[in-house]
C-alpha cells in the first residue's frame, strides 16, 4: 500500500501563511463572490471559499444573482467590481446559464483582479512565464508535489483533460519544472500506454473510473482532480482503493479540493498586498 497524499494538510499550512501575511497588511484583502442561480455543488463550493476566507482574515462577500439575469446586467457588475478601488479581487462561479457567455464574462474582468486566473491575459502570463494569477487548481497541484518533496525535473508527466482551467495550466507548470509532459485527451488512441508511461500522472477529464489500476505504472504520482457525483458520495477519475496498492494518490475527496480553495484566496492576498504597494495599478 502507497501513501494517500491529503491535500488537507498542505492547504493548511498554505493558510496559516496567509493569515500572517493578511495580519501584515495595512487593511484586510476585499473578495467578492458572484453567484447566478443556486446550483447545489457552486453553493457548496461557494460557502468554503467563503469559510476559509473568513479563516485567513479575507474579508469575502457574495453577491446572488437570479439564474435569469440578463448577460448585460451581469458585465455591468463586472465593470463595476473593476472599478471599485475597494476590491482586490472578484470571481465569477462557474458554471454559468446556458444564456451566459462564460468567455465573454471571464475576460471581461480586469487582469489584476482576477483571482480565479482564469482570463486570456493571466494564461497569456503563464504561458509565457510571466508572473501573474495562476489558476487555483495547477497552482495546488505544484503546492501538493512541493509539500511532498516529488521531484518533477526530468519526470514523464501525463496529463489526462486539456481544459484551460487545469489541464493546459498543469501541463504549461510541469513543463517549466522541466519534466517531459504529455496531454491526453478525449481523442487520444489507447489512453492506458500513455498513462503506464507516467512517473506523475494528472488527472482531470471529469468520468468517474477513467483510470484504473492496471493503466498506471509501479510507484508513480497520481494526482486525481476529478469530481463526480455518485450515490455513494463525490469520487474521482481515477478507482483509488486499487491503485493506491500499485502507486501514490490523491483521494477524493480531501485531495486537490482543499488546496484549489487555498491557492485561490493566495491569489486574493497576493492581489492585496500589490494593491498596498502600488495603489492599484493597472498591469502592463
Amino acid at each position: 500500500m502507497y501513501q494517500s497524499l491529503s491535500g488537507r494538510e498542505p492547504a493548511q499550512a498554505v493558510l496559516l501563511n496567509l493569515k500572517r501575511r493578511v495580519e501584515a497588511l495595512p487593511k484586510k484583502p476585499s473578495l467578492v463572490i458572484i453567484l447566478v442561480g443556486n446550483d447545489p455543488a457552486s453553493e457548496v463550493y461557494v460557502s468554503n471559499k467563503m469559510k476559509k476566507a473568513e479563516e485567513v482574515g479575507i474579508n469575502a462577500s457574495l453577491v446572488r444573482l437570479p439564474e435569469n439575469v440578463p448577460e448585460r446586467e451581469l458585465l455591468e457588475l463586472v465593470e463595476k467590481l473593476n472599478n471599485d478601488s475597494d476590491v482586490d479581487g472578484f470571481i465569477v462561479q462557474a458554471p454559468l446559464p446556458d444564456h451566459i457567455n462564460q468567455d465573454r464574462i471571464i475576460n471581461a474582468i480586469k487582469p489584476e483582479k482576477d483571482v480565479d486566473g482564469w482570463t486570456i491575459s493571466n494564461l497569456g502570463r503563464l504561458f509565457a512565464g510571466i508572473p501573474g494569477f495562476l489558476p487555483a487548481t495547477p497552482a495546488g497541484i505544484i503546492k501538493l508535489l512541493d509539500y511532498y518533496n516529488i521531484d518533477v525535473s526530468g519526470k514523464n508527466a501525463v496529463v489526462v483533460g486539456r481544459s484551460n482551467v487545469v489541464g493546459k495550466p498543469i501541463a504549461i507548470l510541469l513543463l517549466q519544472k522541466n519534466a517531459t509532459v504529455t496531454i491526453c485527451h478525449s481523442k487520444t488512441k489507447n489512453l492506458a500506454e500513455h498513462t503506464r508511461k507516467a512517473d506523475i500522472l494528472v488527472v482531470a477529464a471529469g468520468k468517474q473510473g477513467l483510470i484504473t489500476a492496471d493503466m498506471v505504472k509501479e510507484g508513480a504520482v497520481v494526482i486525481d482532480v476529478g469530481i463526480n457525483k455518485t450515490a455513494a458520495g463525490i469520487v474521482g477519475d481515477v478507482v483509488f482503493n486499487d491503485v493506491i496498492k500499485k502507486a501514490y494518490c490523491t483521494p477524493v475527496p480531501g485531495g486537490i479540493g482543499p488546496l484549489t480553495v487555498a491557492m485561490l484566496l493566495e491569489n486574493v492576498v497576493e492581489a492585496a498586498e500589490r494593491n498596498a504597494r502600488t495603489l492599484g495599478k493597472a498591469w502592463h
